[in-house]
């Protein structure tokens, strides 16, 4: 047998490996709580969100077929459509607001 054909981890170390949704959600909103220059958050978190629900859909889909957990999909999703409202929120509220200065 071919050694390239052989995977090197096992399946929970494939699972543990595929579950990012979470994090990345996570992540799009923990930006928003730990750094104060919004303007500059608002750029950072959404490309964040956007890759966290593009990853629950992915991890949802594996799940049905049992590769992965539905609920660590969902949470994942939930987390990061919060941090996209999040920052298109601030996005919306400065364009409507041009006279406020950016907060910092």
């Amino acid at each position: 047998m071919d050694q390239s054909m052989i995977p090197v981890g096992g399946p929970d170390e494939l699972r543990e490996k595929a579950e990012l949704a979470v994090w990345f959600g996570g992540a799009s909103l923990a930006c928003w709580l730990c750094c104060p220059f919004w303007m500059l958050v608002s750029f950072v978190s959404l490309p964040l969100a956007f890759v966290g629900l593009v990853r629950a859909c992915v991890e949802y889909h594996a799940s049905k077929s049992g590769r992965g957990s539905t609920t660590r999909a969902v949470v994942g999703a939930g987390l990061s459509l919060l941090g996209a409202a999040a920052a298109i929120t601030y996005m919306i509220f400065l364009a409507n607001h041009p006279d406020l200065p950016v907060q910092e």
